[in-house]
């Protein structure tokens, strides 16, 4: 599911913007060194797995960041996968709210 995003800013940064693509299986593997650069950093904060990984990627950068407040974006190419990233993420804040 990942792979749109990263399609999106490779496709973005090379001039090359359009829709959100669909997801392809292994899209980092034949990327040249200068997109595979892109994506590192312009995805350094992504967190991306499951439920755990996700609470543990936030509460990660919580800590790392001290923020109060997130925004966040779930660039995903189905809807339904969208929606339950959202609802991930949700669970997660529940989870590192009453451990606070």
């Amino acid at each position: 599911l990942f792979s749109s995003q990263q399609q999106a800013f490779v496709n973005l940064r090379t001039g090359r913007a359009g829709p959100l693509p669909p997801p392809v299986q292994d899209y980092e593997q034949d990327l040249d060194p200068a997109a595979k650069a892109t994506l590192s950093q312009a995805l350094s904060q992504a967190v991306v797995g499951s439920p755990e990984t996700v609470v543990q990627g936030v509460d990660a950068f919580l800590r790392r960041t001290g923020a109060d407040e997130l925004m966040v974006t779930a660039q995903i190419f189905d809807h339904a996968a969208r929606v339950r990233s959202y609802e991930i993420l949700t669970n997660a804040n529940r989870k590192l709210s009453q451990a606070a």
